[in-house]
């Protein structure tokens, strides 16, 4: 099977999963409700989002929520559909990296362009520390981000020292 054709399943099925969960959580939970999983480390829960990562810039004014929020990531994913097509026959990992992000932007622009925020619901703790509520659309980001530190860092140099051999 084509690796375009392998991208676009893992690209649907992301997006498919992370809207599916979005739903799950809006139908069975009242915004703000929590449920332990793990007591002490993990619960599900029900935010709505309407910033960015880590909530930054929830406040902000329509234009600048437009721009950075919606226009701008929806230019973003042309961006990424291009990177997408050029790795396609030369880096699977790239390749990969660049579909992971690009189905976690779409997964969050439905919500975006549909709700006017994101829904997230993973909420990890310990103790009162709490890191950001997230989803499998910014799972799918982060994977990736961690994917492009070891591209950057390892892979890189290996293909730059196999090029000049």
């Amino acid at each position: 099977m084509d690796r375009i054709w392998k991208m676009s399943l893992l690209i649907v099925g992301v997006i498919l999963l992370d809207q599916f969960t979005k739903g799950a959580i809006q139908q069975n939970f009242k915004l703000g409700e929590s449920l332990a999983v793990i007591p002490g480390f993990f619960n599900l829960v029900y935010v709505q989002n309407s910033g960015a990562a880590f909530g930054m810039g929830a406040g902000s004014g329509d234009f600048v929520r437009i721009l950075f929020f919606l226009i701008l990531p929806t230019i973003a994913c042309f961006w990424l559909l291009w990177l997408i097509w050029k790795t396609r026959h030369t880096s699977a990992w790239l390749c990969t990296t660049y579909s992971l992000i690009f189905a976690g932007a779409v997964g969050n622009l439905i919500d975006r362009y549909s709700l006017k925020y994101v829904v997230d619901m993973f909420d990890f703790y310990i103790g009162t520390s709490h890191f950001a509520a997230f989803n499998i659309a910014d799972s799918a980001i982060s994977i990736a981000a961690v994917m492009l530190i070891i591209d950057f860092a390892y892979l890189e140099k290996k293909r730059e020292k196999k090029a000049a051999s």
